[in-house]
Parts: C-alpha cells; sequence; structure tokens
C-alpha cells in the first residue's frame, strides 16, 4: 500500500524517533542505523526503513513517481525480481533501493556508451585527413559524463564495503531481531539472517565493480583512440614538414646553378654571345644540375629520415638447438684438433 502524506520535518523526525540532522539532506552515499531504523542516503535519495514501511523524503522534487507507483510497490510485495520476498521487509526494501540506484547507474552508461562507440569509430577512420572537430567537442563531453559515472560508481561501492567492514552494522540492519526475535531463526537454507544481508550487500557490491570494469573499458578506449588520433595528426604533419624540406631542397637547386644565367645575363660583351646554340647549352646545364643537385638531396634525406632495416640473423641462429647438445658439443671437442673438431661439428 502508498500512502503521500506532508508533513514538517520536525514533526517527522520527532515521530520517528530521529534528530534533525538524520532527515538533512546531504548529497552523500551512505546507509546507517539510529534507534532501530535504517537511513539511506543514495545522493538525491533520502529513504527511512522501518520493519513496517519504507519512507522515501521529497519524492515529488526527484522525480520518482514512475518508480515509487509502477515498479516499487510489485517489488515490496514480493511480485517483482528481487530474491529477499521470503525475508522481513526491510531486506526487501533495501534490495528495492540497491536496485534502483544500481539500475539507474547502468542506464547511464547504457546511455553513454553507443554515443562514445560512435563518435570514436568517425575520428579513428583513416579515409579522414584531417580531424572533425565537432566531434571532438562531443568526445569531450562524453568524457566528462564518463568520468562522473566512474565517480558515482566508486561511491556507491565504498559506502556497501564500508558496511561489510562491520559485522555489527550488518546486525542492526536486521531490524526485526530487536523487535521480533523468533522471525530471525534459521532459515530454510540454513543461513543466518546477518549472513543473507551480507550476501544481498555482497551481490550489489560485485554488481557495482561489474559496472565499474565497463566504465574502465571504455576509458581505456577513449584513451587508445587518442593515441592513435595522436599518431595520425604527427604523420600528416610529418608529411607536410617532409613535403616543405623537399620543396625548399628543390628551390636551392634551382637557384644555385641559376647563378650561370645571372652571370650570362649581365651586360658584359663576349664571343659566346654570339654563338645561337649557348643559350640552350647553358639553359640544359642548369637544368640538369638542378636536378642532380635536387635528386642527391633527397637520396641524403631519405637515408637520415627513413627508419633503418632491422639487422639481418642468419639462419643458423634462427634453428632452435636443444641446449644439452651444444653443452656436449663443446665438452667433448675441447682437447682435439681443429680439423676433427669441425668434421665432428658437421656431423652433429
Amino acid at each position: 500500500n502508498i500512502f503521500i502524506i506532508e508533513k514538517k520535518k520536525t514533526e517527522l523526525y520527532q515521530e520517528l524517533g530521529l534528530q534533525a540532522r538524520d532527515l538533512r539532506f546531504q548529497h552523500v552515499m551512505s546507509i546507517a542505523t539510529r534507534n532501530n531504523k535504517i537511513i539511506m542516503r543514495m545522493e538525491f535519495l533520502k529513504a527511512v526503513i522501518t520493519p513496517e514501511f519504507l519512507l522515501i523524503l521529497d519524492y515529488r522534487n526527484l522525480s520518482l513517481e514512475h518508480w515509487l507507483l509502477n515498479e516499487l510497490a510489485s517489488q515490496l510485495a514480493g511480485e517483482g525480481q528481487l530474491v529477499t520476498y521470503s525475508l522481513p521487509f526491510e531486506f526487501r526494501a533495501i534490495e528495492a533501493i540497491l536496485q534502483y540506484w544500481i539500475s539507474k547507474l547502468q542506464g547511464r552508461l547504457n546511455t553513454l556508451q553507443p554515443q562514445i562507440l560512435e563518435t570514436l569509430e568517425a575520428l579513428v577512420d583513416p579515409k579522414l585527413l584531417s580531424v572533425d572537430r565537432s566531434k571532438l567537442h562531443i568526445l569531450l563531453q562524453n568524457g566528462k559524463s564518463l568520468s562522473e559515472l566512474e565517480t558515482d560508481v566508486k561511491v556507491f561501492k565504498e559506502a556497501i564495503l564500508e558496511i561489510l567492514d562491520e559485522a555489527e552494522v550488518i546486525e542492526e540492519l536486521c531490524l526485526s531481531k530487536w523487535t521480533d526475535p523468533q522471525v530471525f531463526e534459521e532459515s530454510t537454507s540454513g543461513i543466518d539472517h546477518a549472513e543473507e544481508m551480507e550476501l544481498l550487500l555482497e551481490n550489489y557490491y560485485r554488481q557495482a565493480e561489474d559496472l565499474l570494469n565497463e566504465a574502465r573499458e571504455l576509458r581505456v578506449l577513449i584513451d587508445d583512440s587518442e593515441s592513435i588520433i595522436f599518431i595520425n595528426l604527427d604523420s600528416h604533419r610529418n608529411v607536410m614538414m617532409r613535403l616543405n624540406l623537399q620543396l625548399t631542397m628543390g628551390t636551392f637547386s634551382v637557384s644555385l646553378f641559376g647563378l650561370i644565367g645571372v652571370a650570362f645575363g649581365m651586360n658584359l660583351e663576349s664571343s659566346l654571345e654570339e654563338d645561337p646554340r649557348i643559350f640552350w647549352l647553358v639553359t640544359g646545364i642548369m637544368f640538369l644540375g638542378s636536378g642532380l643537385i635536387w635528386r642527391r638531396l633527397l637520396s641524403f634525406l631519405g637515408r637520415h629520415l627513413d627508419p633503418p632495416l632491422p639487422p639481418h640473423v642468419p639462419a643458423v641462429l634462427k634453428k632452435s638447438q636443444p641446449a644439452a647438445g651444444r653443452v656436449e658439443i663443446k665438452t667433448s671437442l675441447k682437447g682435439e684438433t681443429f680439423g676433427l673438431s669441425r668434421s665432428t661439428l658437421t656431423n652433429q
């Protein structure tokens, strides 16, 4: 049964027997007990659990109507996917809230993952010669959202781990133990209810761990893709620098042999300008010399910029031989002559 009530906080914490600080909203994640009541803070979601009811505070400001009206009631009644329907009410309430929060985190990851993969696929496309800045902006925003998700999952894990490390706190979470001890007899599976509470928390701790691993894999994929993008940009920049260097060397070669034309272009008289073939001869020498100098400069550039070839490995070293055989040859040929040693090695 779902009831909607409106009360002042002063009246509410007096009725529940809590302090004012217990109902204060804080953007933290914690699970604590006080006066046989469980206070759960899941950042913006705050709940108070008793053996009889579950109280969600200020649900309208958090847009929780769909969850409260359509999912929570059936879960607490044992009709949902929860496995604690045979246990006391506080078990079902705790699991319902934990399941809601882990589902919310999983939904955020499911929303981010396809967007990030699509953006990375567009950025690392080898057909593209430049990087789309709009895609980089989208990747930056998704990266920030992924970092926030990782932080939220880590905080969720730490909150559960803090309880798992304290056996007394786990005992206190079993509220019915202090009101009806007969309820906390051995269950049908032979496991104490305190142990079942620990198994319940460990289950959601493992789910949070799996969710964090998926987020980490996505983060590693982003880092690897960024490295690929930087490598492609460096490659394009190196190509442009090499082209610029080649053009500079070509200009130097033409300018060097262009001095011949400058010398013949001075207002000096000689016997060469009277010969009609001297123009083509000087022009041919200029172009031929410029081409040869440019060719030599390009070969020099190629020898110093291209990566060196790996050293040649002899075929004998590539074959794997037993170490015992090598040791036996060395010891048996230690005191023999050179010719006998060579024949023995050949036979071996």
